[in-house]
Order: C-alpha cells, then structure tokens, then sequence
C-alpha cells in the first residue's frame, strides 16, 4: 500500500468553482492530483446507505482511497449508561456507511474528561474499549476495516498520542489516527524537528509492531493554540503556529512509513495537501 495524500473536504474552491455534490468529489479530487479523501459525518450521519453506496462506486473508479470521520459526540467515558450506548451506536452506524462506502477507515475521537478525573475518565474508556471491540469483532465482519481512535488536542480530552496507541493495543481492528496537529498543540509547539516525530513513531511501533503502523492514519494541520490546548485550525499560509510537514516527511522516508495522510486546513485541504505530497516526494527524490 503505497503513501497517500488528500484532504478532509474540498475547502472552498470546490464550491467556488461551481461543485455542490458529492458525486462531484471524486473526479474533482483526482484531476487535482491526489488520491485519498475523508468524508465528515462530524454532525451526524445526514446521508442515505444508497447515496453512499452510489458515491463510493465513483470514488473506487478513480482511484481515492476513502475514509470517513464519525460523529464528533462520541464519548467512551461519559458515565451515563444511555449516552454510552449512543457512542456504541455512532461507531455500529459507521462501519455500515464505511461498507456502503467502500471504505475502509473509520476515523473517530474516543472520550473527554467531563467531570470526571482524567484518570478516572481513561479507565472507563479502556475498559469500554475492551468491552465494545472485542464484542463488535467477534459479531461482525470486520475484514479489511480499521476503527482509528485519533489523538486529540485538548487538555480535557483522552488522546495524548500515548493514550491513543495504548487503547489500540486493546484490539487488532484498531489503527491510531496521529493528528500532528493536535499533538503540537497538547505539546505547546514543541513538535518541531525529526527527533520529535520520531519519539512518536517508536513508541507506536514498540506498542502495537511495525506492520499496523507502516499504513497508519494521519492528519495534519497548522492548529493555533493556547494554555488548554486546540483553539481552530489554520491554513499553511500560517507562519506563528506549527507544525511543519517536511520534518515528518523525513521520518516518513527514513522509517518507510507509507501512512494515508489527510489534511484538515482550515479552508484550503485540498490545496495543502497536494503541498504535503510535492514536499513528501521531492525530499524522497532527493533521498534516493
């Protein structure tokens, strides 16, 4: 499975140029020569299986390797027994549009703290984990789908990079979403040079073995920040807030990772991305 790079929505040129479907999307996508897309259903999944079924027979045609982000209301550790069956039905509901989509990641954010002590709030969400995807493994078909818990960039959020890789060694089907984005802003911007990702990558690849994390997820953005972590996202055009790809990019060659990378700008994914990718190969070209 070779690297990929795409963005999560098609930021404003899409609709500038005329586009308002996602039947659209595709074409639109590989004519501006990328070849991976993740679809939001960050509000809800407001979309019919045959709407989903008919688009993603449009993405396989050309080429884009799709994945979708579920609900942003998940949450393993709210302690309310009727909320945590909602975030079990958010997760079920998903892996039925990644299959009527043809995809085959389900990206999704996996608890907060609320009122609860942040140790507190990371046991039950371990102890969920456990419960829920072991459960889900053994009475569904899950071949060939990876459930991606992504990390997080709020203080009061479970999703330190080390959070999320050790709830992924709870079961085989989950795959860590690395948004660098989020990192950098737990870490205050100390994400900058290529020991800092590396520290990330080794500790992933000690947890959960070389082979779950060469195709790993990630997201990237410049993110502004503040003394609680993730304020918004920004654009590349940034030049306050990190982090920068091309320390990444080295990792990325230097380790052969080859990660489907989706970028979350604020208003200009598409455009970022396709900088990620000129960046990523560029230095590749240069490495050989």
């Amino acid at each position: 499975m070779a690297i990929k790079f795409g963005p999560s929505g098609c930021g404003n040129e899409f609709y500038e140029q005329g586009y308002n479907n996602i039947s659209q999307v595709p074409q639109w996508i590989k004519n501006y020569g990328l070849d991976a897309y993740e679809y939001s259903f960050g509000h809800g999944y407001q979309m019919s299986i045959e709407t989903a079924t008919k688009a993603g027979q449009l993405f396989t045609e050309n080429g884009i390797s799709l994945s979708i982000h579920a609900p942003f209301y998940i949450n393993f550790a709210n302690p309310d027994p009727i909320m945590y069956e909602k975030t079990k039905n958010y997760i079920i509901t998903g892996i039925r549009f990644l299959k009527a989509f043809g995809a085959d990641r389900l990206i999704f954010h996996s608890s907060s703290c609320g009122k609860l002590s942040r140790e507190e709030a990371l046991k039950l969400t371990q102890d969920r984990f456990k419960e829920f995807f072991n459960n889900l493994e053994e009475n569904n078909n899950l071949n060939g789908l990876w459930l991606c818990p992504e990390t997080m960039g709020k203080t009061m959020q479970i999703g330190s990079y080390k959070e999320i890789v050790d709830l992924c060694a709870l079961n085989n089907h989950l795959m860590p979403t690395f948004d660098f984005g989020h990192i950098n802003s737990l870490m205050q911007g100390q994400l900058r040079d290529t020991e800092d990702y590396k520290k990330i990558f080794d500790y992933a690849i000690e947890k959960l073995g070389f082979d779950r994390i060469k195709n790993c997820h990630i997201h990237f953005s410049k993110i502004q920040y503040g003394q609680k972590g993730e304020i918004k996202h920004l654009d590349f055009d940034d030049n306050i807030y990190g982090p920068n790809f091309e320390p990444l990019a080295r990792v990325l060659i230097d380790y052969n990772l080859e990660p489907r990378i989706i970028c979350e700008s604020m208003s200009k994914m598409p455009h970022d991305a396709l900088e990620m990718k000129k960046i990523y190969f560029n230095l590749k070209e240069n490495n050989t």
